[in-house]
C-alpha cells in the first residue's frame, strides 16, 4: 500500500498504510494457493479413477463454476456497499446490508439447488449432449451432490465477502484451510480407503463446504462484531438495501454468467476433441489457476480497499491504491508464471494422464504462462477496481462482448475451421484477454468509474 505521501492527502492519514495491505493481502494470498492447491490434489486423485473420471468431474465443474460465480457475484455487490458504509463510517447501514446478502444469497442458492437436483440429468445433455456413457455417469453422481453444496456456498460466500470488507481476510483463509484439509482427508479416505470414486470426491467436498459455511457463520455471530446478525427477523427481505446489493451484483452476476457460459460451451467444444483434450483441458485449466495466485488475491483486496476509499470520498486515495495493487499483482503473476513454466514437465507427471494428454497440457500451459504475464491482471484485478467505485454496468458489458465476439466465435474458428484442437481453445481465450485489457485501462485513466452513487 502506498505510504502517506502517496496513498493520501498529506493533511491526514491514508486510510490503508503499507502494513494494512499487508495484513489483508497475504491471508488472501494464501487463502487463494490453498483452493487451488487443494483443488490440484483434488484433481489428482480423481485422476486415479481413470481419465473417463477425471472428464465427467471437469464437466461438471464448469457448470458448477457457472452456478456458483453467478450466485456469489451477489456477494461482491454486499461487500461493495458494506465497504462504502464503512468508509463513511455509517455502521448501522453496514449491518443492515450485510443480513440483506445473508438474505439474498441463501434464497439464490437453495432455489438454484433445488433446480439443479430436480433436472440433473436433461441439464447435463443440455450443456453436453452426447458424451461417453461412463462419463456421464460420472458427472451425474458429482452434479447432484455439487447441487447440495450450494446453500453453503452461499453462506459462506456472503461471510467471507463481508469478513473482507472490515479488512479480515484471516477469517476466510481459517475457513479455507480447514474446508479443503477436510476435501483432501476425506478424498483420500473415501476414493483410496472406501474405494468410492468420484461419489467419495463429491462427498469430502461437501463435508468441507458444509464446515466453511458453519464456521464463518459461527465468527460473524461473535458479539464483536460489527457486522453481526443480532436476530432472525433481520433476515427479512429489504427492498431498498438488496436494490443497492443487485446494482453491482446483478452486472456482475450477467457479467460472471454470460462469461461461464461460454466457458461452458467451449467445454462442450473441448469434448468432441476427445478423452485425452478433456483431461488435459482440466489439468492445465487446475494448473493456470496456480500460476495466477497473486492476480486473484489482490482482485479479492480491491473490493475493501476502494470501495472504503471511495465511500470516504477519497477518490484520489482510491485511483493510487488500485495502481499499487496492480503492480503487486504484475509481479507476482510474472514470479509465478515463470516458475511455473520451468517445472511444468515435472507438475504434470503428478497426473495419471496418458502420452498425449500429457504433451497438450504441456503445451497449453507454456503458452497460458507467457500470456498471462502481461495480460491477466489489466484482465480480471482491474476491472474489480471499477466494481468497487460502482462501474459494474461497463464491465458487464464489456466482458460479455469481449467474451461472445472473440472468445467463442475465435475458438470455433480455430478448431472446426483451422483444427487448432485443444491449443485452439486457448488461443482464442488469449484474444479476449487483450480486449478486455484496452477497454479497462482506458475506462481506468478516464476516472469516470468513480462518478458512480453507490450508497
Amino acid at each position: 500500500m502506498q505510504s502517506s505521501a502517496q496513498c493520501g492527502a498529506a493533511q491526514e492519514a491514508p486510510l490503508f498504510d503499507r502494513r494494512d495491505i499487508r495484513k489483508l493481502l497475504l491471508p488472501l494470498v494464501m487463502e487463494q494457493f490453498l483452493a487451488v492447491s487443494m483443488g490440484m490434489a483434488d484433481t489428482m486423485m480423481v485422476s486415479s479413477v481413470g481419465e473417463a473420471a477425471i472428464s465427467g468431474v471437469s464437466l461438471v465443474d464448469s457448470v458448477n463454476t457457472l452456478i456458483l460465480q453467478v450466485l456469489l457475484a451477489l456477494a461482491t455487490g454486499g461487500a461493495v456497499v458494506a465497504s462504502q458504509y464503512l468508509g463513511r463510517g455509517d455502521m448501522r447501514n453496514a449491518r443492515k446490508g450485510a443480513s440483506q446478502l445473508y438474505a439474498c444469497l441463501i434464497i439464490a442458492t437453495t432455489t438454484m439447488a433445488l433446480i439443479c437436483l430436480a433436472l440433473c440429468t436433461p441439464l447435463l445433455r443440455l450443456v453436453f449432449g452426447t458424451i461417453d456413457d461412463t462419463v456421464m455417469g460420472y458427472a451425474r453422481t458429482y452434479f447432484l451432490l455439487s447441487a447440495v453444496s450450494y446453500p453453503f456456498m452461499g453462506v459462506y460466500g456472503a461471510g467471507a465477502a463481508l469478513f473482507r470488507a472490515q479488512g479480515d481476510s484471516r477469517t476466510s483463509m481459517y475457513a479455507s484451510l480447514v474446508m479443503n484439509v477436510i476435501n483432501i482427508l476425506g478424498n483420500a479416505l473415501l476414493i483410496f480407503g472406501f474405494r468410492l470414486g468420484v461419489l467419495g470426491a463429491a462427498l469430502a467436498t461437501l463435508a468441507g463446504r458444509v464446515f466453511a459455511a458453519i464456521y464463518v457463520t459461527r465468527q460473524l455471530q461473535r458479539p464483536g462484531n460489527p457486522m453481526r446478525i443480532s436476530a432472525l427477523a433481520q433476515l427479512r427481505p429489504d427492498g431498498a438495501y438488496i436494490r443497492r446489493i443487485l446494482a453491482i451484483g446483478v452486472p456482475n452476476g450477467l457479467e460472471n454468467g454470460m462469461f461461464h457460459f461460454g466457458k461452458l460451451i467451449l467445454s462442450s467444444l473441448v469434448s468432441t476433441l476427445g478423452t485425452a483434450a478433456i483431461a488435459a483441458n482440466a489439468v492445465a485449466n487446475s494448473l493456470s489457476s496456480m500460476a495466477n495466485i497473486p492476480g486473484s488475491a489482490v482482485s479479492l483486496a480491491m473490493t475493501p480497499v476502494v470501495g472504503r476509499c471511495l465511500g470516504a470520498g477519497r477518490r484520489e486515495e482510491a485511483k493510487r491504491c488500485t495502481l499499487h495493487l496492480m503492480k503487486i499483482a504484475c509481479i507476482g503473476i510474472a514470479l509465478t508464471n515463470s516458475l511455473l513454466f520451468v517445472l511444468i514437465p515435472h507438475l504434470t507427471s503428478w497426473f495419471s494422464l496418458s502420452q498425449e494428454a500429457t504433451e497438450i497440457t504441456i503445451f497449453v500451459m507454456r503458452s497460458f504462462n507467457v500470456v498471462s504475464v502481461v495480460f491477466w491482471a489489466g484482465s480480471f484485478t482491474l476491472p474489480n477496481a471499477l466494481r468497487a467505485g460502482g462501474d459494474a454496468k461497463f464491465t458487464m458489458t464489456v466482458s460479455m462482448l469481449s467474451m461472445w465476439l472473440f472468445r467463442v466465435l475465435a475458438c470455433y474458428v480455430f478448431v472446426l475451421k483451422l483444427h487448432m484442437g485443444l491449443f485452439g481453445v486457448w488461443l482464442g481465450m488469449y484474444i479476449d484477454w487483450v480486449c478486455r485489457v484496452i477497454c479497462f485501462v482506458l475506462r481506468f485513466v478516464s476516472g469516470k468509474w468513480m462518478d458512480h452513487r453507490v450508497i
